[in-house]
């Protein structure tokens, strides 16, 4: 199937859905089916730094398709059922090439944390075209009087962080990721039990295709005034961890920080804690605050160290090696390539309909970084349109081997279409 067919299809199944099938089914009960679809048109044009062992290609054209259909369930006032598919197709001018620095688009490729995939290639063509489509969510959930239980294909998140994160360890997003909407699913049971009105305690079970691709968890989350906080102990994947998330209202400011400790089965290329290369830590400290300017500007900035990182950006080639680096880079494990990075945004909203934002990430360790300015005009109440820029600067690498860690990101701009119905 060729891009532009798929494009066509797209749009007529779009409106065609959101003209006609919002509401699928409901009765006099409370009962009722509804149907949300989104179209996500986006198209990415990258020049590369000159270094052909790592980008094959002096410039790249990305044009990619997503299209979701989620439907939602109302059973009866305590059950609940959701169901998502969505189908990704992704045309490149080239195809190949390693972006170390992390992905400006969503990836297509198969999602860790799922008993079976559920995710079924329907064309391909090299690197240059990619057409899937998988089952994204597939629960049930149950709201007894004590709490909640959540079972089947769903998104977990955990943590505070706005594009860093110590704790959310299933499906992170990369920082430079653009598309937010939805987190990717996970097969998962969660059990909360509403211990006082401002604390409770979950259960999480993720369930992999093996113990070693699973994990469980236990949560205690609460509040008291201003501040609230929880903690996570258990088991992710291979590895112990217990940590800490705190937040807080501090005047006209939000404040929040996250802690975790991980320990590995195998010794992290970027060393450890107290001697011991098997335990690493990861750390995220933040705050926000909206300057009483025009129609209110917001400054967030939020530090991130990571001991899934590299101390040295050219300690990546030999790591390309590591089979665990790797499957660890890969899941989102490290969201930076680093180890100590800092992250500078500040966002004005212009008028009702359109907000603009200037994004920074800088390495604190080679002082590389990239600037992202950002337009998202809502054009209606199903229609946005988002423009991104990404200026990288730092060391370029040379015959395969970084010098910095955005250095090695290409200048690229980004545009993107989106449709909710």
């Amino acid at each position: 199937m060729s891009l532009p067919f798929f494009l066509v299809a797209a749009i007529v199944l779009v409106w065609a859905q959101g003209v006609a099938a919002l509401e699928l089914w409901s009765d006099d009960e409370g009962r009722s089916a509804d149907l949300r679809t989104t179209l996500k048109l986006t198209g990415n044009a990258s020049a590369n730094p000159s270094d052909p062992w790592i980008y094959p290609n002096s410039t790249e054209l990305v044009g990619m398709t997503r299209l979701r259909f989620g439907v939602n369930l109302k059973l009866s006032d305590r059950i609940s059922a959701e169901f998502a598919n969505e189908h990704g197709a992704q045309r490149s001018s080239h195809g190949g090439g390693v972006n170390f620095a992390g992905n400006i688009l969503s990836s297509l490729s198969q999602s860790p944390w799922r008993v079976v995939p559920l995710d079924w290639q329907i064309a391909r063509d090299g690197d240059i075209f990619n057409y899937r489509h998988e089952i994204d969510r597939a629960s049930v959930t149950i709201k007894p009087d004590w709490g909640l239980i959540t079972v089947g294909r769903q998104a977990i998140g955990f943590g505070r962080g706005l594009l860093f994160s110590a704790v959310d360890i299933f499906a992170p997003f990369s920082p430079l990721e653009v598309d937010r909407d939805w987190r990717r699913g996970v097969d998962a049971l969660r059990l909360e039990y509403q211990s006082t009105p401002t604390s409770s305690l979950e259960l999480i079970t993720v369930v992999g295709r093996s113990w070693d691709d699973s994990a469980l968890l236990g949560r205690f989350r609460g509040y008291v005034g201003d501040w609230d906080g929880e903690i996570i102990a258990g088991k992710r994947g291979e590895d112990a961890m217990f940590a800490g998330v705190l937040s807080a209202a501090l005047g006209g400011a939000s404040v929040h920080s996250e802690l975790a400790l991980f320990h590995t089965p195998e010794e992290q290329p970027g060393g450890g804690l107290f001697g011991n290369r098997n335990l690493t830590a990861k750390l995220v400290l933040g705050g926000s605050y909206t300057f009483n300017v025009g129609n209110g500007l917001t400054f967030f900035s939020e530090y991130h160290y990571s001991g899934f990182g590299l101390r040295h950006a050219a300690d990546a080639t030999q790591q390309l090696f590591n089979k665990d680096f790797i499957k660890r880079f890969l899941r989102g494990d490290s969201q930076i390539l680093g180890q100590h990075d800092l992250a500078l945004q500040l966002a004005y909203p212009i008028n009702e309909t359109l907000l603009s934002s200037l994004s920074i990430l800088e390495s604190l360790t080679d002082a590389s970084g990239i600037a992202v300015p950002s337009l998202v005009w809502s054009a209606s109440d199903t229609a946005t349109v988002t423009l991104s820029a990404f200026f990288p600067w730092g060391p370029t690498p040379r015959n395969g081997v970084l010098r910095s860690e955005f250095g090695a990101a290409p200048f690229s701009l980004f545009a993107q279409l989106s449709l909710y119905f």
